[in-house]
């Protein structure tokens, strides 16, 4: 079979196209025959070198999102058939190739209407924003919800969810296209982070209230901003950043408000069986219709990796074998 390796880390050039054996299933394992593998950032930093002990050893395949066919199994798996559309919530052997050596608790349903597009933007966007929204900010109906970035792959997985859950919707983008996919996805309020009045427009929507929960991407820029815009007892859940920040902690105090910060990759067991039912209905209800930006051949992978970090990207990319 054909897939991406690294032998070094680097840049998006060390992922490199090469053939590799097929992969066969021992105890408990299952082989996916690879439709679509899901690109993330934190595959970047994996790739980079840059994600500390949770950096691969090398050589190694990158991608945990995918979705496909069951192409084999061993003896005793009974919770999925040789041929069954399945998306994957990560894998054994790697998601950039033809062939994904899963354990079979890693492989889950995708229903008919679910492109193998979609099934591969599911995981990590999705599981990422629930866990923020419901897991951690305990997000309510009705609570005002401000969603940084959110026209990129984790902003429209929370703005769905959010709206879904009945709440008060403010989604910032970066661009024309952005914003408009943002209106689209049935945000009550857009504003573009790139005006220097973002903030205050923030407020005055809000009345000067302020906002009960954000969604942070960026944290490395946004963070000291969003502490102003907090209204009373709010909360900041840090889902990415990419270097220091300054913030005044009486922003904090005044509001008795508070910021978290999350790993997807540190969820407890319990609260993924959670994530994973509701991944299930929100596909089959179509609450949850993940929206893929570009598509791209796996020899093509490099080009994903620079895609995947631009600002003002929309949506997911993904890699098609």
């Amino acid at each position: 079979m054909r897939a991406i390796r690294v032998r070094e880390f680097g840049g998006p050039e060390v992922l490199k196209l090469e053939e590799t054996p097929d992969p066969v299933p021992a105890s408990g394992e299952v082989v996916v025959r690879v439709k679509a593998a899901g690109v993330n950032p934190y595959d970047t930093y994996m790739r980079a070198g840059s994600y500390g002990d949770r950096n691969p050893k090398l050589p190694y395949t990158p991608g945990s999102d995918a979705a496909g066919l069951i192409e084999a199994l061993s003896p005793g798996v009974e919770n999925v058939a040789l041929g069954a559309r399945v998306f994957t919530t990560g894998t054994i052997s790697g998601a950039y190739a033809e062939l994904a050596l899963c354990k079979a608790s890693q492989v889950h349903p995708l229903p008919e209407q679910v492109t193998f597009s979609q099934g591969a933007a599911v995981f990590v966007p999705y599981a990422t924003a629930y866990r923020a929204l419901f897991q951690l900010a305990c997000a309510k109906p009705a609570e005002t919800i401000l969603i940084h970035g959110a026209s990129g792959g984790v902003g429209t997985a929370a703005l769905q969810w959010a709206r879904a859950a009945g709440l008060n919707i403010i989604g910032t983008a970066g661009s024309e296209k952005g914003l408009e996919l943002v209106r689209a996805e049935g945000a009550d309020h857009v504003f573009d982070h790139r005006s220097e009045q973002y903030q205050d427009k923030i407020l005055a929507v809000t009345a000067g209230r302020g906002v009960d929960l954000i969604l942070e991407l960026v944290a490395h820029i946004n963070l000291g901003k969003d502490l102003k815009l907090l209204a009373r007892r709010g909360r900041v859940v840090v889902i990415g950043s990419r270097g220091d920040v300054q913030i005044t902690p009486r922003d904090l105090m005044a509001r008795q408000a508070w910021v978290i910060g999350m790993v997807l990759w540190d969820t407890p067991e319990e609260e993924l069986i959670a994530i994973h039912a509701a991944l299930q209905a929100g596909l089959r209800n179509r609450t949850l219709q993940p929206i893929i930006a570009k598509e791209i051949a796996l020899a093509d992978a490099a080009e994903a990796h620079r895609l995947v970090m631009e600002p003002g990207r929309l949506g997911k990319t993904v890699l098609v074998p």
